[in-house]
């Protein structure tokens, strides 16, 4: 049996060499655009209150004009495009970890609601959507009929 010595610093050369690929010229194009579709879904947070469900979406860098939002009494669909900005540096090379192109996401929604009385404001890449309960949500009380004990 052989006994190796272990250098770690063997290992810190490799992922160096590593992250230097990453960031090397000759890095195609559709790499980094792989890279950038992780983050093409956008996030959402979503809360509810007794008369409305409240829902946030991030959509930084997309123009309302290239936003389509449609609302059902059960979910909530939004589709649109990221347009790119065409900018090339000094030496005709460009490198962006930026997602171009169209999304789409469909959120569930928690609770019915009336679709057609939906408020909706985008500010600062954020859309904010109040989407009020239908009146059949708000008072939806369940009445439990109880069964006396027999003694």
């Amino acid at each position: 049996m052989t006994l190796v010595r272990w250098n770690p610093w063997r290992e810190m050369d490799t992922l160096q060499r590593q992250i230097n690929h990453l960031f090397d010229d000759s890095v195609a194009s559709n790499e980094w655009q792989e890279m950038g579709k992780l983050s093409t879904i956008p996030a959402a947070e979503l809360s509810q209150s007794e008369d409305a469900v409240h829902l946030r979406i991030e959509l930084p860098g997309i123009n309302v004009d290239d936003l389509d939002v449609q609302v059902t009494d059960n979910a909530v669909s939004i589709s649109g495009e990221r347009k790119s900005e065409k900018t090339v540096d000094e030496k005709g090379v460009t490198r962006s970890e930026f997602y171009y192109g169209k999304f789409q996401r469909v959120i569930p929604l928690p609770a019915r609601i009336q679709n057609t009385q939906v408020k909706a404001d985008y500010k600062d890449g954020i859309l904010n959507l109040t989407l009020p309960k239908s009146e059949e949500e708000k008072t939806k009380v369940v009445k439990v009929s109880l069964n006396p004990a027999h003694s």
